[in-house]
């Protein structure tokens, strides 16, 4: 019987009731509730997040990049060279990674030979020729071991000899920048981007017949947004930094160009961000500062091949694109209009239970809100099973 009874309540069915309650405390903060959640739909998802629009956020990109100036230096062992952008610019052709030089240290004269081990090295100290093994190399040297031990006396200890680059590197640090006029160097930075979902492409070069824009702009936030040109002392101010004393070490610097892209207002422009990567790195930390090695090959008169090795410093520039485009979709639209209809719901929910269990006047409240049908054709389940 219990069982019958059971299954009859699960064919009621229950309807709202509509109260009107002078209750202005409750009546108050649901009228406040409801402009809280109005205001928050209409201000933040529709005109802040935009939540009418679709969005597309996989861009996709393509960055060139060229550097331009010229510098002269005079240092011992190179005597006068000019540098140019195929000097001090590595790689040379340009990309989104792209490495500037400028200070260097340099090894005029090499030539493949033996000499003594640098004593700097570790695993190229010795007491005797028992610990060069012949062949062996030299783990973070410079060449490989000849079997012997030199440099060295009955009380100290010495190096090996090796087979390699001689006279090897002194591994003298810079002390100073060395192209001294390189914050006056530009960049152009030219960027391609694509939204394949509204097939929508654009450039950061500005579109114009004017074939000296190029040759004669320089990248301006207010006047000249789409010149993509910028001097490199620019770039590390902006960055919060003095390109002088990055100089001298080197460093990294991250370029940031962000398109945020409304094309429902036909807005889509480039934003350019910068920031210097290896900031966390103390003055006095052995992580300060960006520097690696390269060669250059000659042979003199008599056919004997020779290197100059160079130690260079500078900036290693980073560029990263990202951002995002929308355009009116009534999907969206749709979902955050709901969005805001369910939120109006539970606000009501909310404010029931509040009447209802945490008022002084809440039993009567509740059976003014709750009773149940004594209309003959709505029998009680009582009277079906009396039946």
């Amino acid at each position: 019987m219990a069982g019958c009874e059971r299954l009859v309540y699960l064919l009621d069915y229950k309807t709202e009731k509509y109260i009107r309650v002078s209750n202005r405390a409750i009546g108050f903060s649901y009228r406040l509730f409801q402009l809280a959640i109005i205001g928050y739909i209409i201000w933040w998802v529709f005109l802040v997040k935009k939540g009418y629009q679709d969005t597309d956020l996989s861009i996709q990109s393509s960055v060139m990049s060229k550097v331009k100036g010229v510098s002269v230096t005079n240092t011992t062992g190179t005597d006068v060279q000019v540098w140019g952008p195929e000097d001090y610019v590595i790689p040379p052709q340009g990309g989104a990674v792209v490495f500037v030089t400028t200070s260097f240290t340099a090894m005029p004269n090499q030539k493949q030979g033996y000499c003594a081990e640098s004593p700097r090295v570790p695993s190229g100290q010795c007491r005797r020729d028992e610990d060069c093994k012949e062949g062996k190399m030299v783990e973070a040297g410079n060449g490989i071991k000849s079997g012997r031990c030199v440099s060295k006396d009955a009380n100290s200890t010495g190096t090996c000899e090796i087979l390699g680059w001689c006279p090897i590197e002194n591994h003298s640090k810079s002390h100073k920048p060395m192209l001294t006029n390189a914050e006056n160097f530009t960049i152009y930075i030219k960027n391609f981007i694509h939204f394949p979902k509204f097939r929508f492409s654009k450039s950061n070069v500005l579109e114009t017949t004017d074939e000296s824009y190029l040759k004669n702009c320089r990248y301006n936030k207010e006047r000249h947004p789409y010149c993509p040109i910028f001097y490199l002392g620019d770039i590390t101010k902006k960055a919060g930094y003095n390109f002088q004393n990055m100089a001298t070490l080197g460093g990294s610097i991250s370029i940031k160009i962000e398109w945020d892209c409304d094309l429902d207002k036909d807005y889509c422009h480039p934003q350019y961000h910068f920031d210097r990567l290896d900031s966390f790195a103390s003055n006095n930390s052995t992580a300060t500062g960006y520097n690696f090695r390269y060669a250059r090959y000659f042979k003199n008169a008599t056919g004997e091949s020779y290197q100059t090795l160079y130690k260079v410093y500078g900036i290693r520039f980073y560029i990263q694109v990202y951002g995002k485009a929308g355009k009116f979709s009534i999907l969206p639209t749709a979902v955050n209009t709901g969005a805001a209809l369910a939120l109006m719901g539970a606000g009501s929910f909310f404010f029931d239970i509040l009447l209802l269990y945490f008022t002084k006047e809440k039993n009567l409240y509740r059976d003014m809100k709750y009773e149940s049908s004594t209309h003959p054709r709505f029998a009680a389940p009582e009277a079906v099973l009396a039946q």
